[in-house]
């Protein structure tokens, strides 16, 4: 079993109808990258749970919702009076997103270590900016040391958010500190050079794999023994105001 731990969220992202320059309807759709993650894998068929803290309000009831739908297990998500996180979403011209968060005091920021996992997971993915807001941050940190000391393979995807990082030299150096504790780490060449330091940096302090990601020009896995770089495949851009859209991870 793989458990994925990270926010769950939703995104407000403007209608289809809504010219340039306008304010327009907002429709929620359900997201966050570790949620979006944990989607895919229940719809690929693989034993997954989710790990995180979700609203008893109506987006929480619909995050809860989809994630069972999926096939993704749930007994490792606690619930609480706390509101939703919400990403406002600005569209440019290209379909590209600028997203504005609303994370004070929002329920996935108050996840708490579930405690030793169950022996039956293999695999643990963690990401995006719950690694950075506390105090669910250090939740997450204490599930990442104790379960890569377990032999549990361990996966961190940071997803840099620049902006909800209000300390950003603290967060390099404890993003430096969790090195020995990641199997495999996936970042965008946009976050390797927001972190700072080289693939080769990451991989004498522990890392056994990178796999970094380039856009259009594909993306490259690289660990102590070999390189391999992997071309882009062609793909159609899905529009976020899509009803069936799941925020990109």
């Amino acid at each position: 079993m793989i458990v994925v731990g990270g926010e769950a969220l939703v995104d407000l992202v403007p209608s289809a109808a809504t010219t340039p320059g306008e304010l327009g309807p907002l429709l929620p759709r359900l997201g966050g990258g570790p949620y979006s993650t944990a989607v895919a894998l229940g719809r690929l068929g693989v034993d997954v749970s989710f790990l995180c803290r979700v609203s008893t309000d109506a987006f929480g009831d619909a995050l809860l919702d989809r994630l069972r739908a999926s096939g993704v297990r749930t007994d490792l998500v606690t619930r609480g009076p706390e509101p939703t996180t919400l990403a406002v979403v600005a569209l440019a011209g290209d379909a590209s997103a600028r997203y504005t968060f609303h994370v004070l005091g929002t329920a996935d920021r108050l996840v708490a270590d579930p405690g030793p996992l169950p022996d039956t997971v293999t695999a643990v993915s963690l990401g995006s900016f719950s690694l950075a807001l506390e105090p669910g941050a250090t939740a997450y940190e204490t599930v990442l040391r104790r379960e890569s000391a377990r032999g549990r393979l361990t996966v961190l995807d940071p997803n840099v958010r620049a902006g909800l990082i209000a300390d950003q030299a603290a967060y390099r150096a404890r993003f430096t500190s969790w090195l020995p504790d990641i199997g495999l780490l996936k970042m965008s060449d946009d976050d390797a050079r927001w972190l700072g330091g080289t693939v080769a940096d990451w991989l004498a302090a522990g890392v056994r794999a990178v796999v970094l990601t380039r856009g259009a020009a594909g993306l490259a896995v690289v660990t102590p023994d070999l390189r391999v770089a992997v071309p882009p495949a062609p793909a159609t851009v899905a529009d976020p105001r899509s009803p069936t859209h799941c925020a990109p991870a």
